[in-house]
């Protein structure tokens, strides 16, 4: 008998809770501005790779104002070490533009506002409404939680978009944020499949109980 996706995240969650449950993003910041360009910069990224050039990168761009009258090749200069910073050197002028041009110098806080911007798209909007206003309207799914979903069998897809939407399924809305921040945890400490140990991975000792439970 085939477990559903429903019945895993049950039996997982608490010991995923229980193991590897955090309360706050990876990513340093202070506001929603500094958020944002975190997330922007973290896409094909470690957090960790962002949060080492982060400070400098904030002090010399402590609002949307200040990167307008920066060109893109003074920017780059500050995110050098992160990957594509070309591109996103781009993607955070631009978006310091829009913010300023159309939304008094303010981040949105909406998705669909959030995604006129340069470099975001749903992931980074969905991430910058939970870490930065509160506001909890998906999952953002990143590699963690895609490697996390094929380990535990939540989700047939591959796309990032279909996987969130059988998540959003699959866990009652009051844990998103909190699931969020539990699987990208594990993700950390388990999710590599080199040197990964199954006999020594809570979440996984649950999953294959259960699925005993059936054979």
């Amino acid at each position: 008998m085939k477990v559903s996706p429903v019945e895993i995240w049950k039996k997982i969650w608490p010991v995923l809770k229980k193991n590897y449950s955090r309360e706050e993003t990876f990513l340093n910041h202070k506001n929603e501005w500094e958020l944002l360009v975190a997330v922007i910069l973290s896409a094909q990224m470690t957090d960790e790779g962002v949060n080492k050039i982060s400070e400098e990168l904030f002090k010399k761009f402590p609002h949307p104002e200040s990167m307008v009258k920066s060109s893109v090749l003074e920017i780059a200069k500050y995110i050098k070490k992160v990957n594509y910073y070309k591109t996103k050197s781009k993607y955070l002028k631009k978006t310091a533009e829009i913010i300023v041009s159309e939304f008094n110098g303010k981040v949105p806080d909406n998705v669909s506002d959030l995604m006129k911007l340069s470099g975001v798209g749903r992931k980074t909007a969905v991430a910058v409404l939970a870490n930065g206003f509160n506001k909890y309207v998906g999952i953002a799914v990143d590699t963690h939680i895609i490697r996390f979903v094929k380990r535990f069998e939540l989700s047939k897809e591959a796309e990032a978009s279909k996987i969130e939407q059988d998540l959003l399924q699959i866990i009652p809305q009051k844990n998103w944020n909190a699931a969020s921040y539990a699987i990208k945890e594990y993700g950390r400490r388990e999710g590599r499949a080199r040197n990964w140990k199954p006999e020594e991975d809570p979440v996984w000792l649950s999953f294959k109980k259960l699925n005993n439970k059936y054979i």
